[in-house]
Protein backbone atom coordinates (compact mmCIF):
# COMPACT_ATOMS: atom_id res chain seq x y z
CA UNK A 1 0.00 0.00 0.00
CA UNK A 2 1.27 2.89 -0.83
CA UNK A 3 2.39 6.27 1.69
CA UNK A 4 0.10 9.06 1.33
CA UNK A 5 1.62 12.79 1.95
CA UNK A 6 -0.12 16.07 3.91
CA UNK A 7 1.26 18.83 2.36
CA UNK A 8 -0.20 22.04 3.95
CA UNK A 9 0.90 25.66 3.25
CA UNK A 10 -0.43 28.33 5.46
CA UNK A 11 0.02 31.91 6.31
CA UNK A 12 -0.51 32.17 10.44
CA UNK A 13 -2.62 35.60 10.77
CA UNK A 14 -3.23 35.05 14.26
CA UNK A 15 -0.15 33.38 15.83
CA UNK A 16 -0.98 32.93 19.89
CA UNK A 17 -4.46 31.14 19.28
CA UNK A 18 -2.27 29.06 16.16
CA UNK A 19 -0.28 27.71 18.47
CA UNK A 20 -3.41 25.71 20.29
CA UNK A 21 -4.23 24.55 16.91
CA UNK A 22 -0.37 23.00 16.17
CA UNK A 23 -0.66 21.49 19.74
CA UNK A 24 -3.69 20.00 19.25
CA UNK A 25 -2.71 18.73 15.53
CA UNK A 26 0.74 17.32 16.69
CA UNK A 27 -1.69 15.16 18.98
CA UNK A 28 -3.62 14.29 16.27
CA UNK A 29 -0.71 13.05 14.11
CA UNK A 30 0.75 10.99 17.07
CA UNK A 31 -2.18 8.97 17.07
CA UNK A 32 -2.16 8.25 13.58
CA UNK A 33 1.51 7.42 13.37
CA UNK A 34 2.21 10.17 11.22
CA UNK A 35 5.67 11.33 10.45
CA UNK A 36 6.45 14.93 10.04
CA UNK A 37 8.98 15.35 7.35
CA UNK A 38 9.02 19.54 7.00
CA UNK A 39 7.57 21.82 9.24
CA UNK A 40 8.16 25.65 8.53
CA UNK A 41 11.58 25.94 7.85
CA UNK A 42 13.60 27.95 4.81
CA UNK A 43 11.37 27.40 2.06
CA UNK A 44 12.28 29.27 -1.55
CA UNK A 45 8.97 29.69 -3.43
CA UNK A 46 9.62 29.24 -6.82
CA UNK A 47 6.23 29.44 -8.80
CA UNK A 48 2.57 30.69 -8.12
CA UNK A 49 1.50 32.37 -4.99
CA UNK A 50 3.81 31.11 -1.90
CA UNK A 51 2.90 31.19 2.10
CA UNK A 52 5.51 31.33 4.78
CA UNK A 53 4.99 27.89 6.15
CA UNK A 54 5.26 24.61 4.39
CA UNK A 55 4.35 21.23 5.96
CA UNK A 56 4.77 17.66 4.67
CA UNK A 57 3.97 15.11 6.39
CA UNK A 58 3.77 11.08 6.25
CA UNK A 59 1.37 8.78 6.66
CA UNK A 60 1.24 4.90 5.85
CA UNK A 61 -1.44 5.07 3.77
CA UNK A 62 -4.54 7.48 2.37
CA UNK A 63 -6.97 5.93 4.51
CA UNK A 64 -4.79 6.69 7.64
CA UNK A 65 -4.58 10.62 6.36
CA UNK A 66 -7.74 10.45 6.02
CA UNK A 67 -8.98 9.34 9.13
CA UNK A 68 -6.38 11.99 10.94
CA UNK A 69 -8.07 14.48 9.31
CA UNK A 70 -11.47 13.43 9.81
CA UNK A 71 -10.57 12.31 13.93
CA UNK A 72 -11.76 14.38 16.64
CA UNK A 73 -8.80 15.30 17.70
CA UNK A 74 -7.84 16.99 14.74
CA UNK A 75 -10.86 18.71 14.31
CA UNK A 76 -11.06 19.89 17.81
CA UNK A 77 -7.51 21.54 16.83
CA UNK A 78 -8.80 22.95 13.54
CA UNK A 79 -11.36 25.38 14.98
CA UNK A 80 -8.25 27.14 16.48
CA UNK A 81 -6.90 27.38 12.96
CA UNK A 82 -10.20 28.82 11.67
CA UNK A 83 -9.79 32.99 11.51
CA UNK A 84 -6.57 33.04 12.22
CA UNK A 85 -4.75 31.33 9.29
CA UNK A 86 -4.80 31.01 5.20
CA UNK A 87 -4.59 27.47 4.61
CA UNK A 88 -4.12 25.06 1.36
CA UNK A 89 -3.88 21.64 2.49
CA UNK A 90 -3.67 18.55 -0.40
CA UNK A 91 -3.09 14.84 0.97
CA UNK A 92 -1.32 13.05 -2.07
CA UNK A 93 -0.67 9.40 -2.44
CA UNK A 94 3.01 8.08 -2.85
CA UNK A 95 4.34 6.13 -5.76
Amino acid sequence: MPKAYWIAHVTVTDPEPYKLYAEGASEAFREFGARVLARGGPAQQMEGEGHPRNVVIEFDSMEDALACYHSDTYQNARKHREGRSVAQITFVEGV
